[in-house]
């Protein structure tokens, strides 16, 4: 293996316009279920992404209710975000304005296809098994850490 010396390395630093890394013209909003303890006790994970780089850009926990929405809708403010694609749940047709809200599945594949990555990469959120969180504390703290690594790119 050659080792590189540090006369052959460059670096370049660049400051980024913060406007331009806010901004995000369509992003796709989707619900996830699980549960914690019982199948009785469901536990929602409401996330949004970026349509054009897949990123996610917020992500919280709780039941499927309009009030857990509105928590995702204002930590998504600072995005800018001009379009909106959703499947048909209620809570998005009640509070997103209808000229900027797209309701359908051609526009939500990626978002369920990150669904699919998180149900075969934590068992927590398969729909059938012997893996399950027994507090809502640590199912959104292993998820959340899961998250914040993967997506996020932080060190946990």
């Amino acid at each position: 293996m050659n080792r590189l010396q540090p006369d052959q390395v460059e670096v370049v630093i660049a400051q980024v316009d913060a406007e331009e890394e806010l901004s995000v013209k369509e992003a796709e909003l989707d619900e996830m279920w699980s549960f914690v303890s019982s199948k009785r006790n469901p536990r929602w994970l409401w996330h949004a992404i970026d349509r054009r780089s897949g990123q996610v850009l917020a992500y919280v926990f709780g039941r499927r209710k309009d009030q857990v929405f509105l928590k995702l809708k204002e930590l998504l403010e600072p995005f800018g975000i001009e379009r909106y694609c959703t499947d048909g749940w209620g809570a998005y047709e009640r509070h997103l304005p209808a000229e900027v809200h797209e309701v359908g599945k051609r526009k939500t594949q990626s978002i369920e296809r990150k669904h699919l990555g998180l149900r075969t990469r934590i068992k927590r959120l398969a729909r059938k098994t012997i893996c399950f969180s027994r507090s809502e504390f640590m199912h959104d703290l292993v998820i959340g850490l899961f998250i914040n690594r993967y997506e996020f790119g932080l060190k946990i």
